[in-house]
């Protein structure tokens, strides 16, 4: 049941002057990340501020996002929640939607037991038949998910197939990846400065940010790792390296969403509590964008 190979963009959720969700640029944007080469698309996801959308926006931008995609590559779309009742409720109507996968994010703010996790996960997942990648992000949530929750989990729940690894952590990494190997488990990357040390580990690719403004080079860095050349794909995450740290230079997704800006996307600007960038963390932005040729 493995989603994807190579790379999914966690998309922006593009605004409008009024605040509202332009729909007509959210089309224009998934337009071009399939033509540019992703291999999937991750819809309201933590860069697609899911936690400032109402939970209608929510549905309604997993909604239209599938509509748009029209069965050309993978959408996985985010229905996690600190609830278990929501995670369900909004997986269900994803899967209605027509979603190819979920990302799962560990419930937050509550700080679950690992048997709390182990529940909260396996329940949200028996209620679907899509396959689902739980989504460990303890930096923003709080709480880690165990390397031994996600064995359990990938052992015992058919359609958990895979997590997205955003810990930073690479000992947690491994021992997910030595835990999981006789499973048919996937590992995905959620920091686009590991991807070579995650697929030295076994991982599928990279669910990115950067790929906003670089897809093919994510793609191309997954894929030539996958097929042996771990040389170029080294090149290829050096060469990119300080664009994708300035890319957290202030809290995701304002400085990607600045970066499309400054690119001419015309993405709009983003909900409170994210407020605009600096001038100053704007101009280094702006200077990285020139350093890599992708702004003159």
């Amino acid at each position: 049941m493995s989603i994807f190979e190579g790379v999914a963009t966690a998309l922006i959720t593009p605004f409008g002057p009024d605040g509202s969700v332009n729909y007509a640029k959210l089309e224009e944007l998934i337009n071009k990340q399939i033509e540019d080469g992703v291999d999937g698309l991750v819809i309201c996801g933590t860069t697609g501020e899911s936690a400032t959308l109402t939970e209608k926006e929510h549905m309604d931008v997993i909604r239209e996002s599938v509509k748009f995609v029209n069965s050309r590559v993978p959408v996985i779309a985010g229905t996690g929640s600190n609830c278990t009742q929501t995670a369900i409720e909004m997986s269900k109507e994803a899967e209605e939607y027509g979603a190819d996968g979920l990302l799962l994010v560990s419930p937050y703010y509550n700080k679950a037991t690992a048997e709390g996790m182990y529940e909260h996960f396996a329940d949200t997942a028996n209620a679907v038949n899509i396959p689902v990648i739980l989504y460990n992000i303890p930096g923003r949530t709080g709480v880690n998910i165990d390397p031994e929750t996600i064995y359990r989990l990938a052992r015992d729940v058919k359609n958990i197939v895979a997590v997205k690894e955003a810990s930073g952590n690479i000992s947690n990494i491994a021992k997910i990846a030595a835990l999981t190997a006789g499973l048919d488990f996937d590992i995905y990357s959620g920091n686009d400065d590991q991807v070579v040390a995650l697929c030295a580990m076994g991982g599928k690719g990279v669910i990115s940010v950067v790929s906003h403004i670089i897809p093919k080079e994510m793609h191309d860095l997954v894929m030539s790792f996958r097929n042996g050349d771990t040389k170029k794909a080294l090149e290829i995450q050096n060469k990119y390296l300080s664009l994708i740290n300035t890319l957290f230079i202030d809290v995701n997704p304002i400085p990607v969403k600045e970066a499309m800006n400054l690119l001419g996307y015309e993405v709009g600007g983003y909900r409170k509590p994210l407020t605009p960038m600096s001038d100053a963390h704007r101009e280094i932005l702006r200077k990285e964008l020139i350093n890599v040729g992708l702004l003159k």
